[in-house]
């Protein structure tokens, strides 16, 4: 299996970054944590604040063949129809996951335009929500 972990803006400065919402663990803490709780899967991990190369990612898992994408857009989640339709052009299922509960936050977070075209959301979980979108594309797979 080979998945793209793939993150937008401002997650880089996760662990320092507002840690009373979204934790204290780093990005790099968060992505040895799915390399050692899925030994089997193939990652990529990527992160950008730029919204052109998160759809050139998009993209580029598409053309690679990936089985699935983890995609954190951070903001992007709420404004990005650049996005949204990257993720709609591509056959390769995307699992939007927003580590903390955008639904308990300001009203302008609530709204998701992504969701739509993803396969599932995961909001409010913190770190875990990761494992779990994981956990999916692994179930499917064997499913499948």
């Amino acid at each position: 299996m080979r998945l793209l972990i793939l993150n937008g803006p401002n997650l880089n400065l996760l662990g320092s970054r507002e840690t009373e919402i979204y934790g204290s663990a780093s990005l790099a803490e968060l992505e040895q944590g799915l390399r050692t709780t899925f030994p089997d899967v193939d990652f990529r991990f990527a992160q950008d604040n730029n919204e052109g190369a998160l759809v050139d990612a998009l993209q580029q898992a598409e053309t690679d063949g990936l089985d699935g994408v983890v995609f954190n857009p951070g903001g992007y989640g709420h404004t990005s129809v650049a996005l949204r339709d990257a993720i709609a052009a591509i056959t390769t299922p995307v699992v939007e996951v927003h580590i903390s509960n955008v639904h308990a936050r300001e009203d302008f977070r609530q709204r998701l335009i992504l969701s739509a075209v993803c396969r599932g959301v995961i909001s409010g979980l913190g770190p875990a929500g990761y494992q779990l979108a994981v956990r999916l594309f692994i179930e499917e797979r064997v499913d499948g």
